[in-house]
């Protein structure tokens, strides 16, 4: 029975020992800042008889009557007797390691408690680079690199908006610090944000990157049957950096060029065919078309334009 008991009393020790006196780690810290080791104790009746605080198994600060400072913390550091709370100034990277405490109570159990602290430098200077290059779809290749200076954590991309991922033409450096473009296509071009981060600070970079591509997707906008004697206007359209320029032809003969818009102001017979617009890009040096085949709606009353064209006939017969 005594064995048991003294086995039980260890045990039961043990567990008094205050291994939670700590927050759960690590902490963060930034150089030329200030971090707080924060203890769970709160105020009691009687002050400790002692709080101790050491850094990699060497003594930093030890209080009793008095305080015991060791030299290289002599002004960085100050101690909360009440709690057994530390504050440690002007932060260096040396500062990195695992910091313990011991707190002996007046009448109670000594209790410990330890954790980690990570000092980082701040991001700055964050930039996205790129070779100086025209870039023309699927014949040219090309990078960006997401550069910064500080303690670099984390490096993740996006681009308009959205999270960027590998995959199809698009390739990372083992860091994330590179995204290959080979070759590129028309999705690569817009905008790339690079957000470099650590625990304590993070800044995002942008660059907008051109790809010259084009034309595709072209359309013409407009009806493919109208009223006699009305108003028509077809607007031509194409996926294209640069801007397209656009030209048109009528039943095979070019009628307008440099302009998008093909205004018809009277629909008459002569006005009925087929439109072609051709959008050509002079940086990539393509081109593509696409046809539309207007015709008289009868939605109007169909007999008033056949009027029209019998006279039309008629007087060119009399001629």
């Amino acid at each position: 029975m005594l064995r048991t008991a003294a086995g039980l009393l260890i045990v039961l020790s043990g567990m008094c020992v205050g291994e939670g006196i700590l927050p759960q780690g690590p902490l963060s810290g930034a150089v030329g800042g200030k971090v707080e080791f924060t203890t769970t104790l709160t105020p009691s009746e009687k002050p400790f008889l002692s709080v101790s605080w050491s850094f990699k198994g060497m003594n930093i600060i030890t209080s009793t009557s008095v305080n015991i400072t060791e030299p290289g913390h002599a002004n960085r550091i100050s101690l909360d007797r009440a709690t057994g709370s530390l504050e440690l100034r002007n932060l260096v990277l040396e500062d990195n390691g695992e910091y313990a405490v011991t707190i002996i109570p007046d009448g109670g159990l000594q209790k410990q408690g330890k954790i980690t602290l990570n000092v980082y430098v701040p991001i700055t200077g964050a930039t996205i680079r790129s070779p100086a290059a025209i870039l023309i779809e699927d014949k040219s290749s090309t990078n960006l690199s997401c550069e910064a200076s500080g303690s670099i954590g984390t490096r993740d991309w996006m681009k308009d908006g959205r999270p960027l991922h590998p995959g199809g033409t698009v390739s990372f450096s083992l860091d994330n610090r590179i995204i290959f473009l080979q070759p590129v296509q028309s999705s690569n071009h817009g905008t790339y944000q690079c957000r470099v981060s650590n625990p304590v600070s993070a800044m995002t970079a942008s660059y907008n990157l051109t790809v010259n591509f084009g034309p595709h997707n072209i359309s013409i906008d407009g009806p493919s049957a109208a009223a006699p004697g009305g108003r028509v206007m077809l607007r031509c359209t194409a996926d294209s950096v640069p801007p397209a320029n656009f030209s048109w032809t009528f039943n095979g003969n070019e009628t307008h060029v440099n302009t998008s818009l093909y205004v018809i102001e009277r629909l008459d017979e002569d006005s009925i065919g087929n439109y072609t617009c051709t959008a050509s890009n002079m940086m990539t040096m393509w081109e593509n078309s696409t046809v539309l085949n207007l015709r008289a709606s009868c939605a109007a009353p169909c007999w008033s334009f056949l009027v029209l064209l019998i006279s039309a006939l008629t007087l060119r017969g009399l001629m």
